[in-house]
């Protein structure tokens, strides 16, 4: 080992979705939205002019943050924004996660949460989810030293109630708790609701699932003024200019068209739900999933071997090797063709297996 090696931070990194490019594929392996953003989105990029890029964006995002609180129903001091929800979960853990007890989250989860945990030398327990991937509110109601969990959970789709929600948070009045919300709005109930009543409470979502907007990279967060304030503060501390001009103009024209929105998160819900069914008619079982996503397995025939074969045949979907994820598939909702697509393949694939 060269001795400057001594003094590097190492850690295990996060692993991303596969990106795959090839024609005609069908692409369900990273949850991005199978519907172009809205229409506002395309006219507010084409209308800017070069020779803005010149200039530094706005630092405080004032814009995008104030038509983000408009549309959630809080107050601009209530908001913070980052460069998609990975870099306000980061920020997160490293404003909110100091103390010396372990910080709690799922051992099934989104795979990003123990990275950081890593990165920022944030001690951590994993709860065990139970045996149909539910969390057990339960076992968040000891010390800690902050919690963190998606709802829908990552990569079951599986949600809790509101009401699980807020027992979770009432039974950790001196910790953060931080809600994951990038799936919220395929059928969960949003804690945006809870936190003028939780001031450790803190809601983050995501513009790049149900927005159509992977690409753009934003990211916010909602909370008690306090609660973002001491983020702005780390942000200040660690880069000041984190979002760039076009994703603050295509932000703020996506979260203005409220009816496209709506619209699209419909179409998928509807497919998702058309989903289940075709595949459980295959043999396929999973949890009711509240999500863009479906986390199912195969009564006899082994996931990873699914996965290849729908990979030869240029349709991506996520496998997750592990003792309890390992005979899973997690299936990203397309649009409808490509659902219709996908289950044909599949029914003709097990005839094949004769399974």
């Amino acid at each position: 080992m060269q001795t400057w090696e001594a003094n590097v931070r190492r850690v295990v990194p996060y692993t991303p979705g596969e990106q795959p490019d090839c024609q005609d594929m069908i692409k369900l392996n990273t949850n991005e939205n199978p519907y172009p953003p809205a229409p506002g989105v395309c006219k507010a990029l084409s209308g800017m002019e070069p020779e803005s890029l010149r200039l530094y964006p706005d630092p405080a995002a004032d814009e995008l943050v104030a038509a983000i609180a408009q549309a959630c129903g809080v107050k601009k001091q209530q908001v913070f924004v980052g460069v998609g929800s990975d870099d306000v979960l980061a920020m997160s853990f490293l404003t909110f996660f100091n103390g010396k007890k372990p910080i709690l989250f799922p051992d099934i989860t989104y795979s990003f949460y123990d990275v950081w945990a890593e990165l920022f030398r944030i001690p951590y327990e994993r709860p065990v989810l139970d045996e149909h991937f539910h969390i057990k509110k339960e076992d968040y109601f000891r010390e800690n030293g902050g919690i963190i969990f998606p709802n829908p959970n990552a990569p079951t789709g599986v949600a809790l109630s509101l009401a699980d929600v807020e027992e979770i948070v009432a039974h950790n009045r001196e910790v953060v708790v931080i809600v994951d919300e990038a799936y919220v709005d395929f059928g969960a109930q949003s804690a945006v609701s809870l936190v003028d009543k939780y001031d450790n409470l803190l809601v983050v979502q995501t513009f790049s699932k149900s927005r159509s907007m992977a690409g753009m990279r934003i990211g916010f967060a909602i909370g008690d003024s306090k609660l973002i304030s001491y983020l702005n503060d780390v942000k200040y501390s660690f880069n000041s200019y984190t979002m760039d001009t076009t994703a603050l103009a295509a932000g703020v024209a996506a979260v203005k068209d409220r009816e496209y929105f709506d619209g699209t998160c419909r179409k998928i819900i509807e497919t998702r739900e058309w989903t289940k069914k075709e595949l459980k008619k295959l043999g396929f079982s999973f949890e009711d999933s509240m999500a863009n996503f479906i986390f199912a397995s195969h009564e006899s025939c082994p996931a990873e071997k699914l996965f290849q074969a729908l990979r030869e045949h240029h349709i991506y979907v996520r496998y997750f090797p592990g003792k309890r994820t390992g005979n899973h598939l997690r299936i990203t909702i397309g649009t409808q063709k490509e659902m219709e697509v996908l289950t044909e393949f599949l029914r003709n694939y097990l005839n094949e297996q004769k399974i």
